[in-house]
């Protein structure tokens, strides 16, 4: 089989057509967007192809038909006209002073000037900006286009900066505006970003801009559809499963588990996060890549502001109107509409009647990279304690003992100093339940680098399941009610029904937390037929302890 080469060090497409990497074909949406639209805006979070995107666009408006050869768009495009393209990539103005994003703005500009000329007189970025647009429309014979890439990387770290923001925003404002003055010199006007600042606050009076976000017939436009996973990476699937020796049907329920479930749209197609997709195909592994370039960081200063880290969990499950997380960041009360934004939550479903939205975690890429990344913060401990934890937890469960994976979990939640717990404000406002139930959640998400393990959500019911080779274990968590009653729960609602054909073991398991120990206080395992297997009562065996102790006395 052959093998492929994969675009995961580049996003030129120029560079990608011309060396034979993989390019998944998106070329007719392209072609739809730029003949129904002036000027777009879309967010979508870090790596998932938006520079790519920009630089197709580029690449067609500069009518560089070679490129295209083989694609949708060499049978759409009739004409190949050549256009003025001015490209500005802002991600290397993030981290920038003030100054200093200036000054890289006005390098570009200078490169540009080259070829299209100056006006002497022309002194702010925005000046410069319009004579550029004018002077290239002028020397070309046709109308300008202009692609602005991750408008808002000067800004992102500066939300909770409020006079840095204000000053940037300032600077940007008077570049941008230019965009909406030279309307009849402008073909098309194209740009990203991760988040949605409002319009009046960054672009200023470009109220005609078309923020294609939430369209269903964009939403498969950055991304790996199902759809092109199953057909034009089909190939590379099937050389990912041999050389992992395992099936195809497996491959994909390993891909879609861990890189799957982004949604951004009502209605729209389901995608795959593409850098991360296309390292685990290149890489014939399954790790956490998203993470891996830098996320984690970017996550915890986001998060600052609002002292409580494990927010970032809190929204799994949670119903919101789409003004709830699509709204600008820079407004916003809570870290929903960040956290939706830059891809750490997607939409799960919508419910048209009520107009609102189920938001999740989108995979376990997402998640597990959330756990490790807040759990040394909530816990104070370190990287190398979390993996003894998942490790000891984890072989107990592939040797279908899940009393010792439970005993291993309360052994370290005692560990845990109380004074740590109790500085938490959240945990204050919140009661103690809240930290453990939590706690527990991201230690099961936790297990999920090692054995199959879905968490449902830490709000209302906390269902887990985990997967092994030999059996499926069903949990069901209480705080402050009785093992029996979490285990009634998973009989009543039928939890183990969807697992009665698969073969392996079913083991069912009521847990409750007891918020007076402030640790697990019992559970009860059984089987599908509801045989013991183990009960253990924590809390009984103190007072028997304390009788005794008290008698002796």
């Amino acid at each position: 089989m052959a093998d492929f080469l994969y675009p995961t060090d580049t996003a030129d497409f120029a560079e990608i057509r011309e060396m034979g990497k993989l390019y998944v074909d998106k070329t007719d949406m392209v072609y739809n967007l730029v003949h129904k639209n002036k000027y777009v805006f879309l967010a979508r979070p870090r790596r998932f192809g938006k520079s790519l995107l920009c630089n197709t666009l580029r690449a067609y408006f500069e009518g560089r038909k070679d490129l295209f050869e083989g694609l949708k768009m060499q049978e759409l495009e009739k004409e190949w006209k050549r256009y003025p393209v001015l490209h500005f990539s802002m991600s290397g103005l993030k981290n920038c002073t003030i100054a200093e994003a200036k000054s890289k703005l006005e390098g570009t500009l200078r490169d540009y000037e080259e070829i299209y000329g100056r006006k002497e007189d022309d002194h702010t970025p925005g000046a410069r900006f319009k004579t550029l647009i004018r002077s290239a429309a002028q020397q070309v014979g046709e109308k300008a286009v202009v692609i602005i890439d991750e408008y808002d990387a000067p800004i992102m770290r500066l939300i909770q900066e409020k006079e840095q923001l204000i000053a940037m925003r300032s600077m940007l404002r008077e570049f941008y505006q230019v965009l909406k003055d030279e309307d009849e010199h402008l073909r098309f006007v194209f740009l990203t970003g991760v988040t949605k600042f409002s319009q009046l606050s960054i672009f200023s009076e470009l109220n005609n801009l078309n923020q294609i976000s939430l369209d269903d017939e964009y939403s498969g436009l950055c991304g790996i559809t199902q759809e092109e996973l199953d057909t034009v990476l089909r190939p590379c699937v099937e050389q990912y499963a041999q050389n992992l020796e395992i099936s195809i049907e497996e491959a994909y329920a390993l891909l879609k588990r861990n890189y799957d479930g982004y949604h951004f749209s009502p209605r729209g197609k389901d995608v795959y996060a593409p850098f991360s997709l296309l390292k685990a195909l290149s890489k014939n592994s399954t790790g956490y890549y998203w993470f891996e370039s830098g996320t984690s960081t970017s996550l915890i200063e986001y998060l600052r502001p609002y002292k409580r880290y494990a927010l970032a969990l809190d929204y799994d499950g949670v119903a919101a109107a789409d003004n709830e997380f699509s709204i600008p960041c820079e407004s916003a009360k809570t870290p929903m509409p960040l956290l939706y934004q830059a891809g750490y939550l997607t939409i799960d479903s919508y419910d048209p009647q009520r107009k609102r939205f189920v938001m999740k975690i989108p995979n376990s890429e997402v998640r597990t990279g959330l756990v490790e990344c807040l759990m040394p913060i909530l816990l104070h401990s370190d990287e190398g304690q979390n993996n003894q934890l998942a490790d000891k937890m984890a072989q107990d469960l592939f040797e279908g003992n899940l009393g010792g994976a439970l005993t291993t979990l309360r052994s370290y939640i005692a560990q845990i100093p109380y004074d740590i717990i109790s500085k938490e404000e959240w945990v204050k406002k919140g009661g103690y339940e809240a930290f453990y139930k939590l706690l527990i959640y991201m230690v099961f998400s936790m297990l999920n680098t090692i054995v199959d393990t879905e968490v449902k959500s830490i709000l209302g019911r906390a269902d887990v399941i985990i997967k092994t080779s030999k059996d499926i274990f069903i949990l069901e968590l209480k705080v402050d009610r009785t093992a029996r009653a979490a285990l009634k729960q998973i009989n009543d609602m039928g939890y183990a029904t969807p697992y009665e054909s698969d073969g392996r073991r079913i083991v069912k398991c009521g847990v409750s937390i007891s918020s007076e120990m402030r640790n697990i206080a019992q559970w009860n395992i059984t089987d599908a037929q509801g045989n013991k297997i183990e009960n253990r009562d924590f809390k009984r065996s103190a007072a028997r302890r304390k009788r005794a102790a008290d008698s002796k006395a």
